[in-house]
C-alpha cells in the first residue's frame, strides 16, 4: 500500500475487487435516491441520538425525585446512553459491511423502540441506567448506517456536500430537543419523554422499512466473522491518511464537546447571564454552524478542494480557541459576555467547515467497509469528546480558563494529525475513484 492509497482489506476473501469506475458508476447512480423522502430519512436517523441525548435533559431533576435516587446515580443515564452510541457503534458497523445496511439498521431501530418504551416504565434508578445503555447501543445503528449509506451513494464532493445537508437536518435537533423536552413536561411527567421518543422511534422504524432500499450488494460485502471485522479495522488504522483524518475529526468534535460542557457555567456563573439568556446563545450558535455547513456544502465543496475548506475551519477554531484563552485569562483586561458570546460563536461556526469534511475525507478511504469506518469515525469522536469534557471543570466553575485551554490543545492536536498525517500538500485527487486494493 502506498502512503496515499486507501485502508486495504485485511485479506483478498473478505474483500471482494472494486469494479472499474465505469463500470462502478452505472449501478451508483441507478441506486442513488436523491429524493427530499431519502434525504429527511437519513437525516432522521442522524438526529436520533442527540434528541435522545438532549430532550431528556429537562427531565433529569424530577428523575431525581420521583425515582428517589441522588443526582450522581441520574446523572450515569446519561452516561450510559452515550456510552452505548460509542460502543455500539463498533458493533453495528462492521454488521453492516457483513450483512448489508437495512438488517442491522432494522434489528438496531427495534430494539431501540422497545428499549425506549421500556425506559419509560422503569420503576429504578438501575433499571433506567440499563434500559438507557441498551438504548444507547441499539440507538448507534442509526447514526452509524446513516454515514454508511452516504458513502454507499456518494463519492468525492457529492459526498461531502449530502453530509452538510444532513447536518441542517441532524444540526437542530440539539437546538430544539431541549425545547420539545421542556414542553412535554409541561402536560406529562418524565416518563412521557421516552413515549414521545418511542414514537419517534417507531415512525423511523416504519419509515426505513418502507421506503429505504438496501444500498450495499452483495458483491460488495464483506465476508469471514469477528476476527475479520478486527482485521478490518486494523486495516483502516494502518492507513495513515484515514486515521489522520479520523483523529483530526475526533479532536474537533472534542472541542464542541468541551463548550457543550462548559458554557453553561460559562455564560451563566461567570457572567450572571439567565438561563433564558443562555438558551438564546445557545440557540444562535447552533444556527452558526448550520448556516456555515451550508456555505460549504452549496458554496465550497466542488469549487475548492475538500482540504483546503478544512485546512480553513481548523485555523478558525484554533484562533477562536486561542482569543477565548487570551479573553479569560485576563489579557485583555475585564471583558464582557458579548466578546466570549462572539469568540464561541466563531468557534462553533467553523465546526460547519470541519465535521462534514472529516467525515467525508475519512470515508473516501474505505469504500470497501464503509459501516466499520462510520463505526471508528463516530466511535472515535464519542470517546475523545468524553475524556475532554471533564476537564472543562478541572479548576471550579469560577473561571473559564480550562474550557479555552482546552479547546485550544484540541484544536491543536487536530491541526497536527491533520498535517502530520493526511499530509495534504501530497493529496491525490479527491474525485478520483477508491479502491479496496493496493494502490
Amino acid at each position: 500500500m502506498s502512503e496515499r492509497g486507501p485502508a486495504t482489506a485485511p485479506a483478498p476473501d473478505s474483500s471482494p475487487a472494486t469494479p472499474s469506475p465505469t463500470t462502478a458508476t452505472a449501478p451508483l447512480k441507478a441506486a442513488r435516491r436523491t429524493g427530499l423522502l431519502v434525504t429527511f430519512i437519513l437525516g432522521g436517523l442522524s438526529a436520533l441520538p442527540p434528541l435522545s441525548m438532549d430532550m431528556y435533559l429537562p427531565a433529569l431533576p424530577e428523575v431525581t425525585n420521583a425515582l428517589n435516587s441522588p443526582a450522581a446515580t441520574v446523572q450515569l443515564t446519561l452516561t450510559a446512553c452515550l456510552a452505548g452510541m460509542a460502543l455500539g457503534q463498533l458493533i453495528i458497523g462492521p454488521m453492516s459491511d457483513k450483512w448489508g445496511r437495512r438488517r442491522p439498521l432494522l434489528i438496531g431501530m427495534v430494539v431501540y423502540v422497545l428499549a425506549t418504551a421500556i425506559c419509560a416504565f422503569a420503576p429504578t434508578a438501575g433499571l433506567l441506567i440499563g434500559f438507557r445503555l441498551l438504548q444507547g447501543l441499539a440507538g448507534a445503528a442509526a447514526i452509524v448506517i446513516a454515514r454508511a449509506v452516504v458513502r454507499d451513494l456518494y463519492d468525492g464532493v457529492e459526498m461531502a456536500r449530502f453530509f452538510s445537508t444532513l447536518m441542517l437536518i441532524s444540526g437542530v435537533a440539539p437546538i430544539i430537543a431541549p425545547l420539545i423536552g421542556g414542553q412535554i413536561l409541561r402536560f406529562a411527567d418524565w416518563r412521557g419523554v421516552f413515549v414521545v421518543l418511542t414514537v419517534i422511534g417507531t415512525v423511523l422504524t416504519l419509515t426505513v422499512w418502507r421506503k429505504l432500499d438496501e444500498t450495499l450488494p452483495p458483491e460488495r460485502r464483506q465476508t469471514g466473522g469477528v476476527g475479520a471485522a478486527l482485521l478490518t479495522m486494523r486495516g483502516l488504522f494502518a492507513d495513515r491518511v484515514f486515521t489522520g483524518y479520523t483523529l483530526s475529526g475526533g479532536f474537533a468534535f472534542a472541542v464542541l464537546f468541551s463548550y457543550i460542557s462548559a458554557s453553561p457555567f460559562v455564560v451563566q456563573e461567570i457572567y450572571g447571564a439567565s438561563a433564558q439568556t443562555f438558551s438564546l446563545l445557545f440557540g444562535v450558535n447552533s444556527v452558526g454552524l448550520i448556516i456555515v455547513g451550508q456555505i460549504n456544502g452549496k458554496l465550497l465543496v466542488g469549487r475548492v478542494s475538500l482540504d483546503k475548506v478544512l485546512a480553513v475551519g481548523l485555523a478558525i477554531i484554533t484562533a477562536a480557541s486561542v482569543a477565548l484563552l487570551l479573553m479569560s485569562a485576563g489579557a485583555f483586561g475585564e471583558v464582557g459576555l458579548f466578546p466570549i458570546c462572539a469568540g464561541l460563536f466563531v468557534l462553533m461556526s467553523a465546526m460547519g467547515l470541519v465535521l462534514p469534511n472529516t467525515n467525508a475525507q475519512a470515508l473516501m478511504r474505505a469504500p470497501h467497509a464503509a459501516g466499520s469506518a462510520s463505526a471508528l469515525l463516530g466511535t472515535s469522536s464519542f470517546l475523545v469528546g468524553a475524556v475532554a469534557s471533564p476537564l472543562v471543570g478541572i479548576a471550579g466553575e469560577g473561571t473559564a480558563v480550562p474550557m479555552a485551554l482546552v479547546q485550544l490543545s484540541c484544536s491543536l492536536l487536530a491541526v497536527g494529525c491533520f498535517l502530520g498525517l493526511c499530509r495534504p500538500w501530497r493529496s491525490a485527487p479527491e474525485s478520483g475513484p477508491a479502491t479496496s486494493g493496493p494502490a
